[in-house]
């Protein structure tokens, strides 16, 4: 790929990423900002969504920085996905079937020098999607009123990441990342032959500082066990917001109640998030990959009426394969993988815990003659949530296909 095509991808996929916030409407994205972004990089999301432990010299691993000291020198890495998602979503009384399509990061890493790695990059950060009808009686009469609720938009974050290797076997990262983005909840309220029209945009912006560790051991668990760990600082968004309210008539007369804008939100809090992982290879033909996370959403004491935010837990595991080191077969060199993630989530909506699990599986095919530039195929099947209490289960399908390519831009063309 040449230098103008690359740059024209890049600004095609930027716009994109920015304006596709959601992976698939969820009722659960009307609290806090939504729902946090579940698509990881390359192969990792059929891995279970692991890889705190994982090194490679032709990935970009955004679970741990500190990966980046692995880097090959005189290349360059860059990557972006897509996905689509299949749901049936039902309650105890109706079954909603929906799909949608989004792009889902685009990101680029390179070695400054031999050990020493930086990587940048564009994702979706969290998702709003979700649209609620209500219909209650009018006091007093046999009336009825219908309210319509739509919620949008998301949090974007651009990150900024490098890993250096600082003693034999021992790497050291961190990211910088900033956080931005737009809320919008629409609310119309039909009353006999008036509408009225509801409106709140909530606008954030807050900066991030993430750090991850990796240690690589010869020999104790197959032929070579890394085991890594990372740490995400508690981060402050500071928002701001613009509420409009109005109404129209059936003659179409629309008349402005409240219009104000740039009032100071109340400050929305990212808890403090660990996480441990250990990548084994136990031959040079077979992979595990095992994360524990926790993070402290209980800590930020964010809750209301009828919810609260408490410490989510989330385990992950994969397992990647590759049929033969003889590569001089276009099969040998696809790596085929599978894995499992249980997500604890961190909302408790009238004491029910709004937890999610997924199976895995996918294919990295190469694309080059070395192997080395892919296209990973990812499937997951997974359920969130439950019916009990009068709240929703999403039973969905996910297919991800991300484009993972090595460049080599740094080395001098030889004449002959």
């Amino acid at each position: 790929m040449n230098l103008k095509l690359f740059i024209l991808t890049l600004f095609s996929f930027s716009t994109l990423v920015i304006n596709a916030q959601s992976d698939s409407s969820s009722p659960y994205s009307l609290y806090g900002l939504g729902m946090e972004n579940s698509n990881y990089f390359g192969g990792f999301t059929a891995l279970g969504n692991t890889g705190i432990g994982y090194r490679s010299s032709s990935n970009i691993n955004k679970s741990n920085p500190a990966s980046l000291s692995s880097t090959s020198t005189q290349s360059f890495l860059y990557e972006f996905g897509l996905n689509s998602t299949f749901s049936n979503k039902k309650d105890k009384s109706t079954t909603q079937h929906e799909s949608d399509f989004n792009f889902t990061h685009l990101a680029m890493a390179f070695a400054l020098k031999n050990n020493w790695g930086l990587s940048f990059g564009l994702l979706p950060y969290t998702k709003v999607n979700y649209e609620i009808d209500i219909v209650k009686p009018i006091e007093g009469n046999t009336n009825y009123y219908l309210t319509n609720i739509i919620g949008a938009g998301g949090i974007n974050q651009v990150f900024f990441s490098s890993g250096i290797k600082v003693v034999e076997n021992l790497s050291f990262g961190v990211e910088i990342a900033a956080l931005f983005g737009s809320i919008t909840q629409k609310q119309w309220i039909y009353v006999g032959n008036t509408t009225s029209y509801i409106k709140k945009s909530d606008n954030f912006f807050g900066l991030g500082l993430n750090a991850g560790i990796q240690y690589t051991i010869k020999n104790i668990v197959g032929t070579e066990t890394t085991i890594g760990a990372t740490i995400n600082m508690p981060t402050t968004l500071n928002g701001k917001n613009h509420d409009f309210e109005g109404y129209k008539t059936m003659e179409g007369t629309q008349i402005s109640i409240y219009d104000n804008s740039d009032d100071d939100l109340n400050d929305f809090d990212l808890p403090l998030k660990l996480g441990i992982g250990i990548s084994s290879k136990i031959n040079a033909n077979f992979l595990v990959n095992m994360d524990y996370r926790k993070n402290y959403w209980s800590e930020t004491d964010q809750t209301s009426s009828n919810n609260s935010f408490n410490n989510q837990t989330i385990y992950g595991i994969g397992v990647e394969y590759k049929l033969s080191s003889d590569l001089n077969n276009y099969w040998n060199r696809a790596k085929y993988r599978a894995g499992f993630n249980y997500n604890t989530g961190y909302l408790k909506i009238t004491d029910e815990e709004i937890n999610n699990y997924n199976f895995s599986i996918g294919v990295g095919l190469p694309i080059s003659k070395d192997g080395v530039s892919n296209v990973n195929i990812n499937y997951s099947y997974g359920k969130e949530g439950t019916i009990k209490k009068q709240l929703v289960e999403d039973k969905y399908h996910k297919l991800s296909i991300n484009l993972s390519l090595l460049g080599h831009w740094f080395q001098k063309q030889k004449i002959f």
